[in-house]
């Protein structure tokens, strides 16, 4: 069985991590909310680097089902190895939605997120991973 490709707005993985640094760092690194497309979902979300790590923070997750959070980790973590970041820190804005997706959350749990009370955001499911350089 093959595995379906999850287009990010369009674009494969390989297709965005070809894209010129900076056309990177001033449309999607610039730490404002973006919303974009992830398969069949459409995503709230901020991606900045920080402290020498890539910073992903989700704020909504709509639709999609076709493993649209592993599609993301799998980007980042190759964005931050081939751009030499020590890590990619997960910031996920599940915790008190209105319509609870709990499939989401166990997922995240069982991936190793936990719920933390973060300074200026307040409780969300984080993570830290590390990059093997």
């Amino acid at each position: 069985m093959s595995r379906r490709e999850v287009l990010f707005e369009g674009l494969n993985e390989e297709e965005i991590l070809a894209l010129p640094p900076e056309e990177i760092e001033g449309l999607i690194l610039i730490g404002e909310p973006l919303v974009f497309r992830v398969g069949s979902a459409t995503v709230l979300g901020s991606f900045s680097t920080r402290d020498d790590k890539l910073l992903v923070e989700l704020a909504q997750i709509e639709g999609g089902g076709e493993g649209v959070l592993i599609a993301l980790a799998s980007l980042a973590r190759r964005y931050a190895t081939l751009r030499g970041l020590s890590a990619v820190e997960w910031i996920v804005h599940a915790v008190s939605c209105a319509k609870p997706n709990l499939k989401l959350r166990r997922i995240l749990e069982l991936r190793g997120y936990v719920v933390e009370d973060l300074v200026g955001i307040g409780p969300a499911y984080h993570r830290i991973d590390q990059i093997d350089r």
